[in-house]
């Protein structure tokens, strides 16, 4: 496959970017918090963090509340072409050929948008005091548990997807500061204009 430095969106680059970060955050802390109050299935016995589950919620609320829909809207709408397209799946029997890794990529990408709305959406019902108080079994708990795996396991695999498909240049074109005059923030507001006449007709 090439390994031509691709050009990202400034803006893409940007909620991308900002996503990642406080998503990776949380889902450490996420660790953290499971590592302190339950570790039934595995643990690293990490240092105790005073209000580690506040901690953790702060990074939950600020992608719930700001970050996520912004980059949720961006990737569902502008960035639409790099998540699951109505051929993916009929495409991934190219697996061998650069059209089939790319639809895997895509999938990949959908999957981990859901999997982020599902793990904000149950930790969202689970009360603090829960597990300071040794009440581990409650449903919202195991499904934020599932939600946590499934996103980490995404990750993964974007990552190694990513270096199939555009190796390190790709990885690079992400943290780029550099923009093309077309794709400068003047521009951001037009488009948002033109999107929102499109959506009232």
């Amino acid at each position: 496959m090439s390994r031509a430095t691709p050009y990202q969106p400034l803006l893409l680059r940007l909620l991308h970017g900002v996503n990642a970060l406080i998503a990776i955050l949380a889902i450490i802390t996420s660790y953290w918090v499971y590592d302190t109050y339950d570790g039934r299935f595995g643990q690293l016995s990490l240092p105790q963090i005073p209000d580690i589950i506040g901690i953790h919620g702060t990074f939950g609320k600020t992608l719930l509340l700001g970050v996520m829909p912004a980059f949720a809207l961006y990737s569902f709408h502008l960035g639409s072409k790099r998540l699951i397209q109505p051929d993916s799946f009929q495409k991934l029997r190219q697996l061998g050929k650069p059209i089939g890794w790319y639809s895997l990529h895509r999938i990949i990408n959908t999957v981990m948008l859901l999997a982020i709305t599902f793990s904000l959406m149950t930790g969202s019902m689970i009360k603090e005091e829960w597990l300071p108080n040794g009440e581990l079994n409650h449903i919202w708990y195991y499904l934020h548990l599932a939600g946590w795996v499934i996103l980490v396991g995404c990750l993964a695999i974007h990552l190694l997807i990513s270096a199939k498909v555009g190796g390190l240049p790709l990885w690079i074109s992400i943290f780029k500061l550099n923009y093309r005059p077309d794709d400068s923030p003047k521009k951001w507001i037009q488009t948002l204009r033109s999107f929102g006449r499109r959506e009232d007709r």
